[in-house]
């Protein structure tokens, strides 16, 4: 059986359980199974020390093969593209590292970004292999990232979202909308969509809820304040689109600007602004407030 998947654990390598087959050598099953990769590829990651066997120990280019055998290895993208951003860590301990993400930044590993991502920054600036995002925000979001920097305490901090023990607040800049009453509440089925990177609004009982207020008017835009009770993908981007009010500059709602290119001048209006939580561990009420603003 092959399985892969991301392993937080194991520095932020991937886990291939090798799968059935003839090999004599680990590395022959590793350029069979990953194709897109060459033998020369796979040679310069064990000799870098980027192949690992189930005890975190580099492999040699020789080590037999064995079905089921546990490897990890860590992507690479050859000559991946700087995202000319920069993140700012807002808090940190021996528990919870807070960073204020800015747009156009992934928060992990995904496609072709590996490197250039909030998480692999913060272990490299905090020399902390351990550091595992509690929660997501998109890569054209900016604002409030919270990690877990210890794997002993780090159940205690995943139990705040499933629980909503955790207030997030969230603002947006789009057009105007004098047809509805604020403050009001939204809520929706949320599907997958198409392409597959989208969700839409589909039929039947609701899975997401956002409530939704005017912050500030200026004129045919407005500053909204978001406060998601549920955390689906894309969520405040399809149902803000859905009131009449696609957020700013987003590429993919109400539809996709095909070919887009990251524009860093002109970002998508939309910042994790806030986030407020009873720390599990001291007891004490935190709050964080992102230091981006966002722009007319």
């Amino acid at each position: 059986m092959s399985a892969l998947s991301f392993n937080a654990a194991e520095h932020q390598a991937s886990t291939l359980y090798l799968p059935p087959g003839s090999w004599a050598t680990v590395l022959d099953c590793l350029c069979e199974h990953f194709k897109a990769i060459s033998r020369e590829q796979w040679l310069d990651r064990i000799a870098r020390g980027r192949v690992l066997d189930a005890g975190g120990v580099a492999i040699s280019a020789r080590l037999p093969y064995r079905e089921g055998l546990r490897i990890h290895y860590f992507r690479e993208v050859p000559d991946e593209t700087p995202i000319p951003v920069t993140e700012t860590i807002l808090y940190a301990d021996e528990h919870l590292v807070v960073a204020d993400k800015p747009h156009f930044l992934p928060v992990t590993p995904a496609g072709e970004y590996v490197e250039q991502t909030l998480l692999r920054r913060l272990i490299r600036r905090l020399d902390n292999p351990h550091l595992v995002p509690l929660h997501r925000i998109d890569r054209h979001t900016a604002g409030l990232v919270l990690f877990s920097a210890d794997p002993a305490s780090r159940s205690a901090y995943q139990a705040l979202f499933p629980t909503r023990q955790i207030e997030k607040r969230y603002e947006a800049i789009a057009r105007a909308l004098p047809e509805l009453s604020f403050p009001l509440v939204h809520k929706s089925r949320l599907v997958e969509g198409e392409p597959f990177f989208r969700m839409r609004e589909g039929v039947g009982a609701s899975n997401t809820e956002t409530a939704v207020e005017v912050a500030e008017k200026n004129g045919e835009l407005w500053r909204y304040g978001l406060y998601p009770v549920t955390g689906k993908k894309h969520q405040l981007r399809v149902h803000m689109a859905a009131l009449g009010a696609g957020i700013c500059n987003d590429p993919f709602y109400p539809q996709v600007l095909k070919d887009a290119e990251d524009d860093y001048a002109n970002p998508l209006k939309l910042l994790a602004q806030g986030l407020r939580f009873r720390d599990p561990l001291s007891g004490q009420v935190r709050c964080f407030e992102s230091e981006i603003i966002l722009h007319w």
